[in-house]
């Protein structure tokens, strides 16, 4: 098995405990923007002015009177959901506040409050109606008025005479819709009177130009003729046709100047006959209510609310093929009516006809007084109808709108809601927070967990070095990160391939992710495990190992490639018996593709065979072509990632460089990891830190004081002890 190779991962789903590291790594911004928006929200709720409630409280019915008219009877009274809405737009519509604000004088008074010059009624009407909330009562048809205001006083008035003014507009608009019919019915029987007299006089005319006696006048037809009876029986039953065309034609043309959504209201009053048209109504009030109710729990794709609304407009197609059908049943009727009328004229003119060779001088007189008969009962028909709206019109209807309680001033503020507020700031708070913190998790694609590596690079994580890690050629063998070190050259040895490959480099993909400190302690432990081991400082651009040696950078690697200088004249001895280091030397600027002679080959062949180890720093391998040379020549290599501070895409850059150039990629390892605040990597190196710590507390060396074991003083950068050449 390839023990490079990393199995992919069967579960890609994020842990309760992943999101908790998030939100322990980004704890400050969670904090900032809590207390951000606390305080805002704080600061604001004690900045608002406080409002003081007044609510009016209305009982609204339809058109109906308070005792039953003349000419239809009571109103049915019952909840319609569309009625009741309609009446919360109508009392904040604007005639209604723009009455309001002229009889309070709100212009001048709301003007004074803000500071302006002046206010306009359409401004002052904008400003009311944000203070302005209708609603139904809870579980009751009552309609609340609720106003708000800083005068608690002027909230009262306002939500009273909003009641008032809409009591008054109703009634009166109800009233003007009667008088504009009462009206028409007017003209209406002007023109039928005129009619009347005109006929009354040419049946006056006829009497006495053909001196019919009163016994004769004051009869309807001659006794002793069939035709005359058979004429006065066709006559009887043309007035009635008459009549009722009149009527149904008249019915029939008030019904069609409304529009569809009053003609449901009015068609079942107005066709008292019609029975299946109030059961489709009952069917579509039914159905919008469980729509209603299944929107408060589900959005308007949820199955059921669609199959809801396709029934809905199922039953509203049928409400209005219905409403078609019976305007086109009045409209048939009304034709047939006409019909029969014009058959009742034809047949009343034949039977003239038929009696005028016995009865011309009478007939013609009594066809006249037939007709003035006819005139007078549509003429008594609209008197009557007149009468009936007079009526109605004249009824009190209190009724339509009560106010069932007056306002009253506030006793104490409801604006702003102190502790809601501060609640709500601080849910939304620590919400905006959190998101705030997924959020930059989410925008930042650094590597941070073990899984980011293998997922991205398909390579296996040596070794997880915490931060703040220090020398450990300083610190001594039993230093608490040296640990995680001995973790990392065990997955080393145990990752080769090859046992005979003992050159190693270590390449990162940008500057200061620690492959210079990580190469150090790393040939640190391979020689405190006995093996001899030679770190070369490759990196010629910015060479490092030498600060932390406290060696001098004369002469090293450059000297010896360019023949200045043998080997054994640049490798220094360290405080370790089996660790020695190459300095790089000075780098002359004419010999930058110094790494890539004959020479460097010769040179890592040799020290392979004279060490157990060799290790080679080298340069950023995005930088310069040294890393990937280094790469190209050493037997493996090590990718340095350090925790949260470059882009995955740059890391995994970084390793096909060194394949592309036919390296071999032995892991990676992940450096600076923060375990006081990741949690993530705590059994990883943790453990080990705290371990020893405890066993440095528990159990001093010989010869330590109570304050500590004693230590000698060393220069900053340098290593305990003298340093010297090895040859």
């Amino acid at each position: 098995m390839d023990p490079t190779r990393t199995s992919p991962s069967t579960d890609s789903q994020l842990h309760f405990l992943d999101y908790w590291r998030i939100i322990r790594i980004r704890k400050t911004v969670i904090l900032a923007v809590f207390l951000l928006v606390v305080l805002t929200t704080t600061a604001v709720t004690f900045w608002l002015k406080p409002s003081y409630l007044s609510t009016a409280k209305i009982a609204v019915e339809k058109n109906a009177t308070d005792i039953e008219g003349l000419s239809r009877s009571q109103v049915e009274r019952g909840f319609d959901p569309y009625f009741m809405q309609t009446e919360f737009e109508k009392i904040q519509s604007k005639p209604i506040l723009y009455k309001v604000i002229e009889s309070l004088d709100l212009n001048r008074r709301l003007a004074a409050r803000y500071n302006e010059t002046k206010l306009t009624t359409p401004e002052t009407a904008l400003l009311l109606r944000r203070h302005l909330d209708v609603r139904q009562s809870r579980n009751t048809t009552l309609i609340e008025i609720r106003v708000y205001d800083e005068d608690k006083d002027l909230a009262a008035d306002i939500a009273n005479k909003i009641a008032e003014t809409y009591q008054t507009s109703r009634v009166e608009v109800l009233q003007a819709r009667s008088k504009a019919g009462i009206g028409k019915l007017e003209e209406k029987l002007k023109e039928q009177t005129a009619k009347v007299e005109v006929l009354q006089k040419k049946v006056d005319d006829l009497r006495a130009k053909y001196s019919i006696p009163d016994s004769v006048a004051e009869a309807t037809s001659y006794q002793a003729s069939l035709e005359r009876e058979k004429l006065s029986a066709l006559a009887q039953e043309l007035t009635r046709a008459k009549a009722e065309y009149v009527f149904y034609s008249t019915k029939l043309d008030e019904l069609k100047k409304l529009d569809r959504k009053a003609l449901r209201k009015s068609v079942t009053t107005a066709m008292p006959s019609e029975q299946q048209l109030p059961q489709i109504l009952t069917d579509l009030t039914l159905v919008e209510q469980e729509i209603a109710k299944l929107l408060k729990d589900y959005s308007p794709e949820f199955p059921e609310v669609q199959r809801k609304q396709a029934l809905l407009d199922q039953i509203n197609k049928q409400v209005e093929d219905r409403l078609d059908g019976v305007l086109i049943g009045l409209g048939n009727q009304v034709v047939s009516l006409k019909a029969r009328q014009d058959e009742l004229e034809a047949a009343v003119e034949k039977g003239r006809e038929a009696v005028a060779a016995e009865a011309e001088k009478s007939g013609e007189y009594f066809q006249a007084k037939r007709d003035l008969e006819n005139q007078q009962t549509i003429r008594d028909a609209i008197v009557l109808r007149t009468l009936q709206e007079e009526v109605d019109s004249a009824m009190p209807r209190l009724s339509m709108v009560e106010i069932v309680e007056q306002a009253e001033p506030g006793l104490r503020p409801v604006r702003p809601n102190i502790p809601l507020n501060i609640a709500l700031g601080l849910a939304v708070g620590l919400v905006m927070g959190v998101g705030l913190a997924f959020f930059i998790e989410y925008l930042d694609t650094s590597v941070k967990t073990i899984d980011d590596v293998e997922r991205a690079l398909g390579a296996p994580v040596l070794g997880v070095i915490p931060q703040n890690v220090g020398m450990l050629i300083a610190e001594g063998p039993d230093s608490p990160h040296a640990e995680a070190y001995r973790v990392l050259r065990t997955n080393v040895l145990f990752s080769r391939k090859n046992p005979n490959g003992n050159t190693l480099t270590v390449v990162s993909g940008g500057a200061g992710e620690g492959k210079s400190t990580t190469i150090l302690n790393l040939a640190t432990v391979f020689a405190q495990s006995g093996q001899r081991v030679l770190v070369v400082d490759s990196d010629l651009r910015r060479p490092s190992l030498h600060k932390f040696l406290g060696i001098s950078n004369a002469i090293g690697l450059t000297n010896y490639l360019m023949k200045q200088n043998t080997l054994e004249q640049v490798i220094q001895t360290t405080k370790l018996p089996n660790l020695d280091f190459m300095p790089s030397g000075k780098l002359p600027s004419s010999s930058l593709g110094i790494l890539n002679s004959t020479r460097m080959k010769e040179f890592i062949e040799d020290v392979k065979r004279r060490y157990d180890f060799v290790f080679f720093d080298s340069p950023p391998i995005m930088g310069v072509s040294d890393a990937s040379i280094l790469a190209s020549e050493v037997d493996l290599s090590i990718l340095v990632v350090q925790y949260r501070k470059y882009p995955q895409a740059m890391t995994l850059r970084a390793k096909q460089m060194v394949e592309k150039v036919g390296g071999t990629m032995l892991g990676v390892v992940l450096n600076n990891i923060n375990i006081s605040q990741d949690s993530y990597y705590y059994y990883y190196s943790g453990y080990y830190y705290d371990y020893y710590s405890k066993r440095e507390d528990q159990e001093p060396k010989p010869g330590a004081t109570a304050a500590g074991p004693k230590k000698p003083e060393v220069p900053a950068g340098a290593v305990e002890g003298e340093l010297k050449q090895k040859y």
